[in-house]
């Protein structure tokens, strides 16, 4: 058997650190986050689709098929945003502080029984 040890260069080189989020993904989450503050269909979709990713357990999850029923430039947002969460790995204030703000007030105005 010829096993040989991995340093741990090469083990971080096998597990690189996520990129931050692109101009373009932070731009597509800054669209839904403010349709998500109104008071519409589309915006109760938005706001579901954003506080599944900032406490699921809490908040609810979301269901894809919603997908089905959003504009074609909110879903293209949503996927956009998704494929964000998905390679950064991280939640709405570890990317920016300044999201925190944002998602308590969607909770407000859509989860008002979690609001604090």
């Amino acid at each position: 058997m010829n096993t040989r040890t991995i340093t741990r260069d090469e083990l971080q080189a096998m597990f690189p650190p996520p990129a931050p989020p692109t101009d373009a993904e932070l731009d597509a989450l800054r669209r839904l986050i403010r349709i998500a503050k109104g008071d519409s269909g589309q915006c109760r979709r938005c706001a579901d689709f954003l506080l599944a990713w900032w406490n699921a357990g809490q908040c609810g999850g979301f269901d894809m098929t919603i997908l089905w029923g959003v504009d074609r430039a909110i879903a293209d947002d949503m996927v956009t945003v998704f494929g964000m969460i998905a390679r950064v790995g991280e939640y709405p204030p570890r990317l920016d502080p300044a999201l925190e703000a944002d998602f308590a007030e969607i909770v407000r105005i859509w989860r008002p029984e979690l609001a604090e």
